[in-house]
């Protein structure tokens, strides 16, 4: 009988193991992963929803630490340092904190990322950084709460929070600059036509520096044998912002040659109409 009972046992301990009930989470888990610039941003985070209740200043109470979001900590990780009103965050994982009030969030971002919610006992010192940001009415209520990056260019992002009827947008300003313009003085160093014309369109792109732009689009046209006529497009551009508008007409009239006898369609369109408007410069 002790036998029986005992086999019985191991058989359903073996059942129970193998049988693992999925079901889906209250507030299921997000991850994402947004370039801003040269700078990946990584944010992670449980979803919560409104489900008919009262959400700031009931469930989540105005002046009180606050997760932004549910179950573990949310946390954010930036690949380099970025600047938030004013102040220097160093690159790294942060846990990401919030203090909701009606009219303004204070947001933080905290060293100790390994908390199931807020830390049993908040440490001022472990604070890396502050930052205040006013809340915005939303005419459509979010039924789910959402982190997001927005507003992206060359320099920067948004950070923004979402939810019921809230919205608050946090900026941060990446090194894009510095470390573009690091890469290409390293990369000059033994470079290619593609390069040059990387480098050309950045400095382009930015508004930089045309002197340099033109310099390397040069350099680039120079050094390729098939002479592409988008080098030439982005040559014509780069003298049309110098002001050297008859330069430019003679450059795109090269780059719609090119265009027409690879059939780019985009390209003869855009020099055409570039054409049209330098020559009445």
């Amino acid at each position: 009988m002790m036998r029986f009972i005992i086999k019985a046992t191991i058989f359903l301990g073996s059942l129970f193991a193998q049988a693992q009930i999925k079901v889906p989470q209250a507030s299921p888990k997000a991850l994402f992963t947004q370039t801003v610039g040269l700078t990946e941003v990584e944010i992670e985070y449980s979803r919560p929803s409104v489900k008919g209740r009262i959400i700031y200043g009931d469930l989540v109470p105005f002046g009180k630490i606050w997760r932004a979001g549910a179950n573990a900590n949310t946390t954010i990780n930036f690949s380099d340092d970025v600047i938030i009103n004013g102040g220097t965050l160093k690159k790294g994982k942060y846990a990401l904190y919030v203090m909701p009030k009606a009219e303004e969030w204070e947001i933080y971002f905290y060293n100790d990322t390994q908390n199931w919610g807020t830390p049993e006992k908040w440490d001022e010192t472990k604070i890396a950084l502050k930052a205040s940001s006013k809340t915005e009415i939303l005419h459509k209520s979010v039924e789910t709460f959402t982190i997001g990056i927005s507003n992206i260019d060359f320099s920067g992002a948004n950070l923004e929070f979402l939810w019921e009827k809230t919205s608050v947008s946090l900026h941060f300003e990446v090194p894009t600059n510095k470390i573009a313009i690091a890469s290409i003085e390293k990369t000059l160093n033994g470079p290619t036509s593609g390069d040059y014309f990387a480098a050309s369109q950045y400095y382009y792109n930015t508004n930089t520096d045309f002197n340099k732009a033109l310099l390397y689009i040069n350099k680039a046209y120079e050094m390729n044998e098939k002479k592409p006529f988008w080098y030439m497009r982005l040559k014509s551009q780069i003298q049309a912002k110098l002001g050297d508008y008859k330069g430019a007409v003679e450059t795109a009239k090269n780059s719609l040659e090119g265009a027409k006898l690879a059939n780019n369609l985009d390209y003869i369109k855009m020099n055409e109409e570039s054409i049209k408007e330098w020559t009445k410069r």
